[in-house]
C-alpha cells in the first residue's frame, strides 16, 4: 500500500528538496537558506539571455547565442609541451563550429560528449585566435539534448544567475531552485484578496515566484534588470504591503492597549533653560518641539521618530524634552550606541543642568563595578533626574521607577527589543523619542517606520558653513595630503577615514593600523597622528579622542567608528579613503564631523577604482549638501538592501533589493490603508492569509531583535 504524500510546507528544511541532502544543505545555509521559504526568496541577482537561437552559419563573432547540433568529434590535443585542450566539433545542417576547454576532466568529458550526441551550446563565438578564421566557443555552457526537450535550465531561455558559495556550483543551485519551484509553488497559498490583484495587475503568488526565478522567454530583459518585470513587481509589492500592514496593525494595537503619562509642558525649568541658551532656535526646531510637546501632553505614550540632518540641533530638542520630565517630578533617559556618543551627550548637556540644579548621571561599561553600583542606586532612588548611557542602561540592576521619557539616539544602531528594554526600565509606559542623524527618504521612512509618528528638522542652525566636497582620482592623493598638511600648518586639524573592508572589526582595525603606520612614518612624520578604531578599549578610545579634542593630535586616522560621536570645532578636513565602499548617507555623516566651527571646511573623497554607479554617487555628494536629498539619490542608485548596510536593525532583512519605485510604495501604502479601514482587526475570512502573514512578520521582528 503506497504511503500518503507528506504535506508540503514552506517551513520544510531545504535539505529535503530534491537534489539537496545533508551536505548541500550545509552549503546552502552559508547563503542564508535553511527553509523552503528562504529558497523561494533567494531570487537571482541577475539574468542571462540565452534565448537567441541561431543556425551555425548565422553565428557572428562576439554575439551571445545558442546553437544546437550533433557532436561529430571529441578529444584532446596539445599546444606546445604543457598546454592541453579539449575540443568538440559540432555540426548542424548549415555548418560546423568548435567548442574548446582549457580546464577539464578528460574522462568525464569524453563520456559526456561522445560522437553522435545532440547538444546545445550557449556562449559568445570568437574567431580562432591562432588562424584568425573559423568560429569557436571557449568554455561555453553545454546541455545534452535538443531545444524541444522540457526542463532545460542552461540554454534556449532566460537563465537565472544566483549567488553561490565554495563547493556549490551555479548549475547545482539552478537545479535545486527548479526542483523547489516545481514542488512548492503549485501548492502556494495566495495571500491577497482577488480585488487587490486585479487593481494592481499582479500575477498570482505561485506564478510570481516561478517567473521571477525562471522567466518566460518573452519577458523583457530590460524590465528584469530593473526589477520591474510583472513577477518581480508582484513580490516587491507584497513585501512592501506586508510591512505597511504590519506597522499599521502594530500601531493600532499600541494606541489601544498602552496608557501613557500625560505631562505638563512648557514648565518653569523649560523657561529657565530657554534663558540660558545663547542662540535662537530655528523654526524647524520649534516646529518639531511643538509636535513633541503635544505628544507628551496626551494620555497615550509618545512613539515618535525624530529625523535631523548632521548638525541640525537634535541634542537641544532632546534636552528640552527631557527637562519636561523633570518639570513633572519624573526622570528621563537617553541611550546612545557608543561610549563616545554617550559621553559627548553628557558633556554637551552638563553645562545646562548645573545652573538648573538638575542631577545628571552617566552610565557606561567603562565605569568600575563600584562606580556603576553608586550610579544605579542614585537612579533607582530618584536622586538622578536625567541619565545618559549606552547599552549599560538596559542591563540588569538599572531601574528608573519614575521614567517618563526614554530617548534613543541613532536608532538604526539598536534593535526593537533594545529600545523596548529601555522603556521597560520604568514602572509605567514612558514616552519614547527615537532620534536619527541618518537621513532616510520620506518614502522609505513611511514604509519602515509606519508604527511611528515622524518629525523632521528640515533646516540647519545659522552659522553652519557648507562643506566644500571634492571627489579625487587616485593620482591626486598626494595633492590631498598636501592640502591637509597646509590646513594643519594654519592651525587646523583633520580626519583620515579608512575604507570599510567588511563587517569584521579585526580587519577594519588592521586596515586603519596599517594606514596609520604609513601616514605617521612616510607622509606626515613631522605631525602628530592619532589612531581610533573599534577594537581599542573604552579608556584608550577616550584618551585618543581627548588628545584630538584638545588639539594635541593634528590628524586622526579612524575607521567608521568616527561616524557618530565626535565634535571637534577645529577640525576642517575630512579625507575619506575607499569612498566608493560607503553609502551616501554614511559619507554625509563623515562629512558632518567637520564644519562645526568658524573655519571653512573641506571633504575629499578618494577612490581607486569606483564603478559607474559609485562615480555617480560620489559626484552627487559634490553638489548635494542636503542629507535627505542625498538619501533619495542613494536609494535610487543602490536600493534599501544597501542603504542601511548589511542589516537594518529593527526590521527583518528586506529580501527585495530594489524598492525605489515611488508609485509601487504609494500603491502598497494605499492598499494597506484600505484593508485596515475596512477590516482593522483582520477578522474577515478573505483576510485570514494576510492576518497570518502580519503575525509572522511581527514575530520575526521581535525574534530578530531580541
Amino acid at each position: 500500500m503506497p504511503r500518503p504524500e507528506r504535506k508540503k510546507s514552506l517551513s520544510d528544511p531545504i535539505q529535503f528538496v530534491k537534489g539537496v541532502g545533508p551536505k548541500r544543505a550545509l552549503l546552502l545555509e552559508k547563503l542564508g537558506l535553511k527553509t523552503v521559504e528562504d529558497g523561494l526568496f533567494f531570487l537571482p541577482h541577475r539574468y542571462e539571455d540565452r534565448s537567441a537561437v541561431k543556425k551555425i552559419s548565422q553565428l557572428v563573432p562576439g554575439e551571445p547565442v545558442t546553437v544546437t547540433g550533433e557532436v561529430i568529434n571529441a578529444g584532446t590535443f596539445r599546444i606546445g609541451r604543457r598546454r592541453k585542450i579539449f575540443e568538440l566539433i559540432v555540426q548542424d545542417e548549415t555548418g560546423i563550429v568548435r567548442a574548446k576547454w582549457f580546464k577539464f576532466n578528460e574522462k568525464f568529458f569524453l563520456q559526456k560528449y561522445s560522437p553522435g550526441r545532440q547538444i546545445i551550446i550557449s556562449g559568445k563565438p570568437a574567431l580562432n585566435r591562432y588562424t584568425g578564421s573559423g568560429l569557436e566557443f571557449i568554455h561555453p555552457t553545454v546541455e545534452i539534448g535538443s531545444l524541444e526537450d522540457e526542463g532545460l535550465l542552461e540554454s534556449g531561455r532566460i537563465v537565472p544567475v544566483y549567488h553561490t558559495t565554495e563547493g556549490l556550483h551555479l548549475k547545482s543551485v539552478r537545479a535545486i531552485m527548479k526542483n523547489l519551484i516545481d514542488s512548492y509553488t503549485p501548492r502556494l497559498e495566495e495571500i491577497f484578496p482577488q480585488e487587490i490583484l486585479q487593481r494592481q495587475g499582479l500575477p498570482p503568488r505561485g506564478e510570481a515566484f516561478r517567473q521571477a526565478h525562471f522567466p518566460p522567454v518573452e519577458t523583457s530583459m530590460a524590465l528584469l534588470r530593473k526589477f520591474r518585470a510583472p513577477a518581480q513587481k508582484r513580490l516587491i509589492f507584497e513585501e512592501l504591503f506586508l510591512i505597511q500592514l504590519a506597522m499599521a496593525f502594530k500601531r493600532k494595537r499600541t494606541l489601544e492597549t498602552e496608557k501613557g503619562l500625560p505631562l505638563k509642558t512648557r514648565g518653569p525649568t523649560i523657561q529657565q533653560f530657554v534663558k540660558l541658551l545663547k542662540f535662537e532656535l530655528t523654526q524647524g526646531q520649534k516646529n518639531v518641539l511643538g509636535e513633541i510637546m503635544d505628544d507628551l501632553e496626551k494620555d497615550r505614550p509618545m512613539n515618535r521618530l525624530l529625523h535631523g540632518d548632521v548638525g541640525s540641533g537634535k541634542t537641544i530638542i532632546a534636552l528640552t524634552s527631557l527637562l519636561t520630565a523633570v518639570d513633572n517630578g519624573m526622570q528621563g533617559a537617553l541611550m546612545a550606541p557608543t561610549e563616545l556618543l554617550a559621553e559627548q551627550h553628557f558633556f554637551n548637556i552638563q553645562p545646562y543642568c548645573e545652573p538648573l540644579g538638575i542631577s545628571l548621571g552617566l552610565i557606561t561599561s567603562a565605569l568600575s563595578p563600584m562606580e556603576k553600583k553608586a550610579v544605579q542606586k542614585n537612579i533607582r532612588e530618584g536622586k538622578t533626574q536625567l541619565v545618559i548611557g549606552t547599552h549599560a542602561l538596559i542591563q540588569s540592576g538599572v531601574s528608573m521607577p519614575k521614567l517618563a521619557l526614554a530617548i534613543t539616539d541613532e536608532q538604526h544602531r539598536f534593535g526593537v527589543a533594545q529600545r523596548s528594554a529601555l522603556r521597560q526600565r520604568g514602572e509605567e509606559s514612558p514616552h519614547a523619542l527615537i532620534m536619527s542623524a541618518t537621513p532616510i527618504p520620506r518614502t522609505l521612512s513611511l514604509t519602515l517606520y509606519g508604527d511611528l509618528d515622524i518629525s523632521t528638522i528640515d533646516e540647519l542652525p545659522a552659522g553652519r558653513h557648507e562643506i566644500s566636497t571634492r571627489w579625487l582620482p587616485p593620482e591626486r592623493r598626494d595633492a590631498a595630503y598636501g592640502f591637509l598638511r597646509k590646513q594643519v600648518q594654519e592651525g587646523r586639524q583633520g580626519f583620515v577615514i579608512c575604507p570599510l573592508v567588511d563587517e569584521s572589526e579585526v580587519i577594519d582595525s588592521k586596515a586603519a593600523t596599517e594606514e596609520y603606520e604609513r601616514l605617521s612614518t612616510e607622509v606626515f612624520p613631522d605631525l602628530a597622528v592619532g589612531l581610533l578604531h573599534g577594537r581599542l578599549s573604552p579608556k584608550e578610545k577616550d584618551r585618543v579622542m581627548r588628545k584630538f579634542r584638545d588639539g594635541e593630535t593634528d590628524i586622526l586616522v579612524s575607521t567608521a567608528v568616527v561616524e557618530v560621536g565626535i565634535d571637534v570645532a577645529n577640525a576642517t578636513v575630512m579625507l575619506i579613503e575607499g569612498a566608493d565602499r560607503f553609502g551616501l548617507a554614511q559619507l554625509h555623516q563623515f562629512r558632518g564631523r567637520v564644519g562645526r566651527g568658524e573655519h571653512k571646511s573641506y571633504c575629499m573623497l578618494l577612490s581607486d577604482s569606483p564603478s559607474e554607479v559609485a562615480k555617480e554617487r560620489l559626484s552627487a555628494l559634490e553638489h548635494i549638501h542636503d542629507g535627505f536629498q542625498l538619501a533619495e539619490v542613494d536609494l535610487e542608485l543602490r536600493g534599501p538592501g544597501d542603504f542601511f548596510g548589511t542589516r537594518q536593525s529593527g526590521l527583518p532583512n528586506l529580501r527585495m533589493a530594489h524598492i525605489s519605485d515611488r508609485k509601487l510604495l504609494e500603491s502598497a501604502r494605499e492598499e494597506a490603508a484600505r484593508v485596515m479601514e475596512k477590516d482593522p482587526e483582520l477578522k474577515s475570512k478573505k483576510h485570514a492569509p494576510l492576518a497570518a502573514q502580519v503575525a509572522r512578520f511581527i514575530d520575526a521582528v521581535n525574534e530578530e531583535n531580541s
